[in-house]
């Protein structure tokens, strides 16, 4: 039983090593918070107190958007302040800013603007508005030195007000005019079509493209991706307009008799409309976890005795990502009831409802449609059963209407998922890691999950005695490694099972 007074006095203190031990309820807001939390400390008589967040949650309280209560110790959400301000910069690199400016950016973290500026220039150095700034400048390079666009139109597409403005800055950061920058920049490609670029994604080795493209395989849609010759090519919406990328790694040979990355992905991009380089380039990086520090992700899964040898045999393995967190939560949510249909329902989806792409670009084909365009459709013209068109449209129209926020570590997403239909916790699990990029998800109900285990030999005691926990804060990859050990023979994945004991 929680002591009142004794909670109460913790609460009004905000110290935040009595966060998870209790939770704090506010009778006039119907709001829970953590003990830590910033916001104003309630009266005594308006105050109620938790052991969990689940038991605030069932006693018709929501959780507070300040603190994140709802999210579990070690998760991004429960970080603080550090992890806010990766969001942040997650959002900017979007491009939110740009196109929202700093009130839209504050409104998606669920903080005043002002409340933004300071916890960006504490945790960063730097507000919103210089972090866009580099971003519209490293963009401004990519499209002077990789295209041949005339200068003028290269101000606008990256993101600059005018010419004037766009000159000033180019000349601050480089000393030279973009003319020099152009001129002294290494002999281009030949001249290519309107709109498309080639680059190359930097990303930290170990890396093995061929197990992301293995991973990609088994789910591909027709009509909006595709694998030719160890290329991936899919289409992307964005912010102004469609495009297609298609993404390789320069092969050679590896220990392991397949193909390894260099140090850098090879990406060509067709788009509509240019300002969307910059974040057609971070989604991108975020469905092949370019980012990921595989080295300290390895360190912590290949202690493991049981991991150890997928470890050992798939180093620096990625966490696949999503460049349209709407899309993977339509998957998610219809995975669990399609089967092995799921590829021809969702290429019906995308090619009555997505948006086509123009011809002449790097793939034919269909955006994924946008949630807007799901929320009004006819569910007769969705291709789906009834109970899938009204899950569907139930979850774009939270979307749509901001009811429900799918971004890069909102992990807060869960629990408003939990309140649509269809979504149980694989479901839920699947949008958190692949989705929003959680590197700390693990749902043992999956079922590429649980084959997995059965074939290393971990039952539902191993895991209950703390064996997942080991694994924390990298669980969303030890999940990428099951998924493999539950598609080897039984025979392979016998001698490292005997481990798990």
């Amino acid at each position: 039983m929680l002591d009142h007074e004794e909670c109460y006095r913790a609460a009004s203190s905000r110290d935040a090593r009595f966060d998870g031990r209790f939770f704090l309820a506010v009778t006039s807001t119907g709001i829970y918070c953590r003990p830590s939390c910033a916001a104003r400390t309630p009266r005594r008589a308006n105050a109620r107190f938790y052991a969990t967040a689940s038991a605030a949650e069932q006693a018709g309280f929501r959780p507070c958007k300040r603190c994140r209560p709802d999210s579990f110790p070690g998760s991004a959400s429960w970080a603080g302040r550090a992890a806010i301000a990766a969001s942040a910069v997650h959002l900017i690199d979007d491009g939110v800013v740009d196109r929202e400016g700093v009130p839209g950016l504050a409104r998606r973290l669920g903080y005043s603007p002002r409340q933004v500026q300071r916890l960006l220039r504490t945790e960063l150095g730097s507000g919103p508005l210089a972090l866009a700034r580099a971003r519209r400048i490293e963009n401004t390079r990519t499209l002077l030195e990789r295209t041949a666009m005339p200068i003028s139109e290269v101000a606008f597409a990256a993101g600059f007000a005018s010419v004037r403005q766009f000159n000033e800055t180019v000349h601050a950061t480089f000393a030279s005019t973009p003319g020099e920058l152009r001129r002294g920049a290494a002999r281009r490609a030949p001249e290519r079509a309107a709109g498309a670029l080639s680059l190359r994604l930097s990303c930290r080795l170990p890396f093995e493209f061929s197990d992301l493209l293995d991973e990609l395989g088994p789910d591909l849609v027709p009509g909006l991706e595709e694998i030719v010759a160890s290329t991936y090519r899919r289409a992307l919406r964005l912010p102004h307009g469609a495009g297609a990328v298609a993404l390789s790694a320069s092969p050679t040979p590896s220990a392991r008799g397949a193909w390894a990355a260099t140090g850098a992905i090879d990406c060509r991009l067709v788009l509509e409309d240019l300002r969307d380089l910059p974040v057609a380039v971070e989604r991108c990086r975020r469905l092949l976890d370019l980012d990921a520090d595989p080295q300290a992700v390895d360190t912590v899964l290949g202690a493991d005795p049981v991991l150890a040898p997928l470890v050992a045999a798939s180093p620096g393995r990625r966490a696949l990502g999503s460049t349209d967190p709407f899309e993977a939560a339509v998957r998610a949510l219809l995975r669990r009831s399609s089967g092995p249909g799921l590829g021809r329902q969702l290429a019906r989806l995308v090619a009555d409802h997505g948006v086509a792409l123009a011809e002449g670009g790097v793939l034919s084909g269909f955006c994924f449609p946008a949630p807007a365009q799901l929320a009004g459709a006819d569910p007769r013209s969705l291709g789906l059963t009834a109970g899938q068109g009204d899950a569907v449209r139930a979850l774009a129209s939270a979307v749509a209407t901001g009811d429900l926020v799918l971004e890069p570590g909102e992990t807060s997403a869960a629990a408003e998922l939990a309140l649509l239909p269809g979504f149980g916790p694989a479901a839920i699990a699947e949008v958190l890691g692949t989705g929003l990029g959680d590197p700390d998800v693990l749902e043992t109900t999956q079922p590429q999950v649980a084959a997995g285990l059965r074939r290393l030999r971990v039952d539902q005691a191993g895991l209950e005695r703390g064996l997942a926990e080991g694994w924390r804060p990298w669980r969303s990859y030890a999940r990428a490694h099951l998924v493999v050990a539950g598609r080897l023979p039984a025979a392979a994945a016998a001698p490292r099972s005997r481990a798990a004991g």
